[in-house]
């Protein structure tokens, strides 16, 4: 169906001339006889429509033809996502052959106020320092901080693993904004670790224009709904920027002249990032946990985006460069690392004490730190002694032999309960391991 003519061209956007009104916002139109150039409806006029470029602009030109091509972006909706790489529309990008099964719209209304389920069970994951410092509930939104380097990529694939190892649940990765040697890099390690089907993957990547890296979170939503919705599974999904998310709905407003607030973002920024992150919840069929990676624009965690995108969360991860030079992985900063569920009503009186004594103690292992680099370990009091030597086993056993290094350290992979990790922590705490050599609490699971 012929709709009208382009009369102007920009860098991300076109204004097409109507011939035809039977338009609606988020229609995908093309070219007529050239299907690289492809657009979305983002505004209609009495005699005019202004639409983003989901490809290139460049050799487009002025008086072309444009046609409808369907009612809005789809994308596939069936057990062929699995072990798939796609792109921000839906289309498979990893060369392999692909037959379609059942193909829907990426839009999707946000679970009911009345089928939101907050009443959820934790989702252990095996790993020591997150079940004990941050852990997770079904439906939570982490958010994961940490710079390149310092172990996200197998933090990541550890989580897929366990979580699928303990409930047989598969996962979405979403790369908004990746870069493409890191997106392969990724996609060669789960296939490595046999992980690869097991997960959708969806590359919205650095290279595209930004109307791709704005997609990219919306159709690996669609997919994590699938699995949720028809599979009944709990899922992980894991967004690798969201802060690039924003970036590039930032650069598509400024191509349509829209009204930009401080710094640069759009001003419609908090409902972009809300419609997001309303749809991760949980239902009665299952849930969506998250984990979000989010860049820290210049560190200033009182930067607009940072702020808006936290306000979603329900804790964060915090990878620390510091801990990685100790050699010590996951590398996670436990101070930095929140949780809403450290609360003594909801993961009981025991678990909570126990953090608050962990953190006091390795509060004040830092401050002897500071006084034996002066004085020396023989001026300590007997009680700061026994901190000391314990905090420093606690720090080492909260690192964990990981399955998918076990190739590189040749050290089994293991997971850790919750249960035993309580135990251990309280005995280390109250001196029972006192005589045993602090190297030997490195890279184990729990305490034999």
């Amino acid at each position: 169906m012929q709709i009208g003519k382009i009369i102007t061209i920009n860098d991300i956007s076109v204004e097409i001339i109507l011939s035809n009104t039977d338009l609606k916002i988020g229609n995908i139109l093309e070219v007529e006889g050239n299907s690289k150039y492809v657009f979305e409806v983002v505004e209609i006029n009495n005699i005019s429509a202004i639409c983003v470029s989901l490809y290139s602009t460049r050799g487009l030109q002025k008086g072309s033809v444009v046609v409808k091509k369907s009612d809005e972006l789809e994308v596939e909706y069936s057990d062929k996502i699995l072990g798939r790489v796609f792109d921000s529309y839906g289309n498979v990008i990893d060369g392999l052959p692909f037959e379609s099964e059942k193909r829907v719209k990426v839009s999707n209304n946000t679970v009911s106020l009345k089928s939101v389920k907050v009443d959820n069970e934790p989702l252990w994951t095996g790993i020591k320092v997150i079940d004990f410092f941050a852990p997770l509930e079904k439906g939570f939104k982490m958010g994961l901080l940490g710079g390149a380097g310092v172990g996200k990529t197998v933090l990541i694939k550890e989580l897929i693993h366990n979580i699928y190892a303990s409930s047989n649940s598969n996962a979405i990765f979403v790369g908004a904004g990746e870069r493409s040697r890191e997106g392969k890099e990724l996609y060669e390690d789960m296939k490595s670790s046999n992980l690869l089907d097991k997960m959708a993957m969806v590359y919205g990547q650095m290279g595209d224009n930004p109307v791709s890296r704005s997609k990219s979170v919306a159709t690996g939503l669609r997919m994590a709904e699938y699995l949720r919705d028809e599979k009944k599974q709990d899922v992980l999904i894991f967004i690798d920027n969201i802060y690039r998310f924003i970036q590039a709905k930032a650069e598509i407003a400024t191509d349509l002249k829209e009204l930009l607030i401080e710094n640069g973002y759009p001003s419609n920024m908090a409902s972009e990032i809300s419609q997001i992150e309303e749809r991760i919840n949980s239902n009665e069929n299952g849930s969506i946990t998250s984990f979000q990676a989010i860049y820290i624009p210049a560190d200033d965690l009182t930067d607009d985006a940072v702020q808006t995108t936290m306000s979603y969360m329900d804790g964060q991860i915090v990878l620390d460069r510091k801990i990685s030079e100790l050699g010590l992985y996951p590398a996670i900063n436990v101070f930095k690392s929140t949780s809403k569920l450290v609360d003594a009503e909801k993961i009981g009186e025991r678990h909570y004490n126990l953090v608050e004594r962990v953190l006091a103690s390795l509060t004040r292992y830092e401050e002897l730190e500071e006084i034996i680099a002066v004085l020396g370990i023989e001026e300590l009091s007997e009680e700061d002694k026994n901190i000391f030597h314990r905090s420093r086993k606690l720090r080492n056993y909260f690192s964990q032999p990981m399955f998918v290094a076990e190739s590189f350290t040749n050290i089994k992979g293991e997971f850790v309960d919750i249960k035993d990790v309580l135990n251990d922590v309280e005995n280390i705490l109250d001196g029972k391991y006192d005589d045993v050599d602090e190297s030997k609490f490195r890279y184990i699971g729990k305490i034999s």
